[in-house]
């Protein structure tokens, strides 16, 4: 049998398993399963190990700057009483614009009197639809022939 200088001694079987003078076309040891397993549990201490060190990290900044005491500054502390000029900003939007709703509701749903002197009275939206509803619109006298032509 002649044996190339580059082989090693014997015969292998190919992946046909067809014997051969070549070499095997595939992987003849199996994967090191033990050493992916290490890389991965190595791999979820280090993520645990930065996990706990961030929280440290974000506990401890926390704490720190909770116990901080606001800085003074010497041109405003005597100015604690002085507001800024009109129009101001709203302090609490939300409670504002239920106050006017509730507002605008007392209007639209209740009797007031707007002229006393000339007896125009406000009534509810609902009493003022249903009037509308019997009594019509207003319309206005209609205009000449001559009029509506513009001669």
């Amino acid at each position: 049998m002649n044996m190339d200088a580059g082989h090693t001694s014997g015969m292998t079987r190919s992946r046909g398993g067809a014997d051969s003078g070549a070499t095997a076309g595939y992987e003849v040891s199996d994967v090191n399963v033990g050493g992916i397993l290490a890389f991965g549990a190595g791999l979820l201490a280090v993520g645990v190990a930065i996990h706990v060190v961030v929280w440290l990290l974000f506990v401890y900044l926390s704490d720190r700057e909770a116990a901080r005491v606001p800085v003074q500054y010497p041109l405003a502390a005597n100015q604690v009483a002085r507001v800024p000029p009109e129009p101001r900003l709203q302090i609490n939007p939300r409670d504002d614009l239920g106050a006017l709703r509730a507002h605008e509701d007392e209007i639209l749903n209740g009797y007031s009197w707007v002229d006393r002197p000339a007896g125009v009275v406000r009534i509810p939206i609902e009493e003022a639809m249903k009037l509308t509803l019997k009594r019509g619109l207003p319309v206005r006298p209609e205009a000449p022939a001559r009029e509506r032509d513009g001669r």
